[in-house]
């Protein structure tokens, strides 16, 4: 399973640099405070947020693995997410998934969830339906949480 989905957060903690124009060798406290925040302001109000009802396979494999990467999820946890993700024509033969790139096609993983628990419980599958009935429960968990910053806007 991969874990990076090519966010990159390697830029995350760097500290803006002084202007060109600032001929001091150091800036004001106050002045660098500014400088954080009018950044930040800028990246909240390009900031997505999580909509199950509505999202793609990268969206959701990307919120997944954010909150692998922060400790929120383990893999174990991650499971009924990638497996709702997965994409498998049926007549593929043994040609694997769907690829994710090109792939807009929105979902409404909520749905998918209640579909498998119903699948579930329709088999008697105590295994898919407690790790179908922990998605919901993070997925509600995670209503409109930020996803991330949306590069498009």
């Amino acid at each position: 399973m991969r874990v990076d989905a090519g966010a990159n957060y390697l830029y995350a903690s760097q500290r803006p640099q002084a202007s060109t124009a600032d001929t001091s060798a150091s800036t004001s406290f106050s002045a660098a405070l500014t400088a954080v925040q009018d950044n930040t302001e800028k990246t909240d109000s390009n900031t997505r947020q999580a909509d199950f009802t509505s999202m793609t396979r990268q969206d959701m494999r990307d919120w997944v693995n954010t909150q692998i990467r922060s400790g929120e999820m383990s893999l174990d946890d991650s499971r009924p997410f990638m497996a709702m993700t997965m994409k498998i024509p049926v007549n593929s033969g043994l040609g694997g998934e769907v690829a994710l790139g090109g792939d807009d096609t929105r979902y409404d993983f909520m749905q998918k969830a209640r579909d498998g628990i119903q699948g579930a419980l329709s088999r008697n599958d105590e295994t898919t339906l407690k790790m179908l009935k922990s998605a919901m429960s993070i997925m509600q968990g995670h209503k409109d949480q930020a996803v991330g910053v949306n590069t498009r806007a």
